[in-house]
């Protein structure tokens, strides 16, 4: 391909990779989470043992 002579193929590898990883991370920082309201109490229950 003529028209693509000028860029080499480790700078299109960089640029694209580039591209990729800041995609990426603005697709995983994006994302919020639901905040939870209600915290859940671990109930403990002692158990004796009568042998």
């Amino acid at each position: 391909m003529p028209q693509m002579a000028p860029l080499s193929w480790l700078t299109l590898m960089i640029f694209f990779s580039m591209i990729f990883l800041i995609f990426n991370n603005i697709n995983f920082f994006s994302f919020l989470y639901p905040v939870k309201k209600n915290y859940l109490t671990k109930k403990t229950t002692k158990l004796t043992w009568k042998w």
